[in-house]
């Protein structure tokens, strides 16, 4: 382990604010397009139900002028509250019909024509159908409920994943949960991350809830395994925002596009393997940036462990940690919310949860063996408190706790 025991990084960037509550009026917009610093905790909003009626097929004749047409552009034309990529789908798929045909979207029609459309449900329509999908729920009441979340399972409606999340399960579990934005989401986990969540069960909860984010009250703990050996303690300090490079993937970035970002980690214990090691950290967020923790921990050249994305070569020409085979299967990013405290919206007093690391995660940690590395895991040491430890170097040079 490196003897550096307090450490803050700053990483380069790709090349290429503001604290406070949120009235309740306002919560259902701003939960998610607040421009506060914490934006990305609060879940993007999931698209509208389509408002027409798909039990009614779409007509149309074709007069002189669109002779010679397209037969996706006359629609597209025609039915302009309808994509054309839709309409090319449906055109596909036998939903669109000249003169009792189907045709190609390139197909050109001819005068006198009719077409007749019958409108497909938008897989997005399924964003919010109530879907029987299981929830681990560690604890409920009146106010909220907290959900351990498994690898694998979506938190909400998106693109290429309109169904089976979170918030389908929400719905199913309880229908009064449809009045809420999001069903009470406040804030997410990336698919391929587990661990624990928080979910309010009325609007006052979720108003509550939502200000404690932005004013970084909410106390969320993660276990990670990342590549090499790190330092035993400190804070990478670096903005995060859409790699300007590649648009699917986050990336450090210090152009107006990036957004303040702080991961503050402690490192419990460090194994070698083959001509590598492998260290576990337990990481605390004091910011809620998408794929945080993922890109900070790449930016300094210890990827997660498993992660299919953020595992390439750092900036300042620092080389990535090695990566070798590892004693057991595992095919997604080595991390795992394992501690979510808060203060309750209703009573007032702080309350926190933790939830052991799931069996495939804790099987890799077995096979690792970490109890005969360079410095042992304790348990215990995933549960202990941030202001026990040393301070934390900030980029002022000031020193200060972690809360």
């Amino acid at each position: 382990m490196k003897k550096n025991s307090v450490k803050h990084y700053s990483p380069s960037p790709q090349p290429e604010s503001g604290v406070g509550g949120v009235p309740p009026e306002q919560v259902r917009v701003q939960a998610s397009q607040t421009d506060n610093d914490d934006t990305d905790d609060f879940a993007d909003e999931v698209p509208a139900a389509p408002v027409n009626d798909l039990s009614v097929p779409l007509t149309l004749e074709v007069d002189s002028v669109a002779h010679g047409e397209r037969l996706d552009k006359l629609l597209a034309r025609h039915f302009s509250e309808f994509s054309r990529s839709r309409l090319q789908q449906w055109i596909e798929s036998g939903a669109v019909r000249v003169d009792g045909e189907v045709r190609r979207p390139r197909d050109a029609v001819q005068m006198g024509n009719r077409i007749e459309v019958q409108p497909q449900a938008a897989p997005e329509s399924q964003a919010f159908a109530p879907e029987d999908v299981a929830l681990d729920v560690v604890y409920e009441d009146d106010a909220l409920l907290v959900i351990d979340k498994p690898a694998g399972l979506v938190v909400h409606p998106a693109a290429g994943n309109w169904s089976g999340t979170v918030l389908n399960g929400l719905l199913h579990r309880d229908p009064t949960a449809a009045a809420l934005p999001r069903a009470g989401i406040v804030h997410r986990l990336d698919k391929e991350t587990s661990g624990l969540m928080v979910v309010a069960r009325t609007l006052t909860a979720q108003t509550d809830l939502v200000r404690q984010l932005q004013a970084r009250t909410v106390k969320r703990t993660y276990l990670a395994l990342v590549w090499g050996r790190i330092y035993e303690e400190g804070t990478i300090d670096a903005p995060i925002g859409r790699d300007p490079r590649e648009r699917t993937r986050m990336a450090i970035v210090h152009t107006n596009s990036g957004k303040p970002s702080r991961t503050h980690f402690r490192t419990l214990a460090t194994v070698p393997l083959g001509r590598s090691f492998v260290s576990m950290v337990r990481c605390q967020l004091e910011t809620g940036r998408t794929h945080q923790i993922r890109v900070h921990f790449e930016s300094i050249g210890h990827p997660l462990v498993g992660d299919p994305v953020y595992y390439r070569a750092t900036q300042r020409g620092q080389r990535p940690a090695i990566r070798v085979p590892l004693p057991v299967p595992f095919e997604r990013q080595a991390l795992h919310a394992f501690k979510l405290g808060l203060v309750h919206p209703v009573t007032g007093k702080t309350v926190s949860w933790t939830a052991p690391p799931p069996e495939d995660l804790q099987a890799l940690i077995d096979a690792l063996d970490f109890s005969g590395g360079e410095t042992e895991a304790d348990e215990d040491d995933w549960d202990e408190e941030w202001e026990d430890g040393p301070e934390v170097i900030w980029a002022d040079g000031e020193g200060d706790d972690d809360d």
